[in-house]
């Protein structure tokens, strides 16, 4: 299984939001925020940043976390560091931090002013396979998505972007590397009640090394196949299944071949469900 985090630049490291504390004294003004305020939504999430695409493995495709998920009650979603350990761990590490409603605005402030909700040509640099950084921002009113290829591997010489396209990048850029500063408020393990297991038949790596069979707890698998021409499935687990996936995935990792009562051995990637996920369908968009 490939580790989750093999595409994410070292910005997308620890994901804590530096500008916490500007929304904790009142959101003041700096010179970067708009003095003109569209209102956040009241409910549900608020702003997201996540790759799509880019030449990964189909598993991780499915289950690649957001960089960052912010949500309207102040909740912000992230992967933590992972250990650079083979295999890795079965389950991704999941942060969870709080906010203020201040702090939630401000976010938004920036990402619009950040050009998020601008439709301008960003470009597209002479890279192969890299993946797309998308930006979500959720107001009151609207809901504006801004897709950038290639943001981190654009080559400094030769890009083939016009000095617009790289003011309009360069922008984008500041603004992820304001949500993704190394400082701020203190974070604990996101508890998922919902878990996505993406499940393909399992094949020995021959790396060597003995991995123990864990037997499956969850919903039966396969579960239903996500499209493409891998063989690659999803199915949910929640309530006392999902309670008992988690459990298990402590004595399990990335390779280890998960047997279901019939003896199949199948290669489980799990992903906890964000608080605005309720399917294996939110996962494939």
């Amino acid at each position: 299984m490939t580790i989750l985090g093999a595409l994410r630049p070292a910005v997308a490291g620890a994901v804590l939001l530096g500008l916490v504390s500007c929304g904790e004294q009142g959101g003041a003004a700096t010179p970067s925020t708009p003095t003109t305020v569209v209102p956040a939504a009241a409910e549900g999430l608020v702003l997201r940043v996540e790759y799509t695409g880019g030449f990964i493995s189909p598993q991780v495709l499915v289950s690649r976390l957001p960089i960052v998920s912010v949500y309207a009650d102040g909740r912000v979603l992230s992967e933590g560091p992972v250990a650079a350990i083979y295999p890795g761990p079965a389950l991704p590490n999941v942060q969870e931090q709080q906010i203020d409603q201040g702090a939630v605005q401000d976010l938004v402030d920036r990402a619009l002013a950040a050009g998020v909700a601008e439709t301008s040509d960003l470009g597209s640099p002479p890279v192969a396979d890299a993946p797309n950084t998308r930006f979500t921002v959720v107001t009151a009113s609207d809901t504006y998505v801004r897709e950038i290829y290639a943001l981190f591997e654009t080559p400094l010489e030769n890009s083939g972007l016009t000095a617009d396209q790289e003011a309009a990048r360069a922008k984008l850029s500041d603004f992820l590397a304001t949500v993704t500063d190394p400082s701020g408020t203190q974070s604990h393990a996101y508890e998922a009640d919902t878990v996505a297991a993406i499940a393909s038949p399992w094949i020995d790596p021959e790396d060597g090394l003995e991995q123990p069979e864990v037997a499956w707890p969850g919903p039966a698998l396969p579960g239903e196949p996500t499209g493409g021409p891998f063989e690659i499935s999803c199915v949910i687990a929640s309530g006392d299944q999902a309670r008992a996936v988690l459990e298990a995935a402590g004595s399990a990792n990335g390779a280890t071949p998960w047997v279901t009562a019939d003896g199949a051995r199948w290669s489980v990637v799990l992903r906890p469900l964000l608080p605005d996920e309720s399917g294996c369908a939110d996962l494939t968009d």
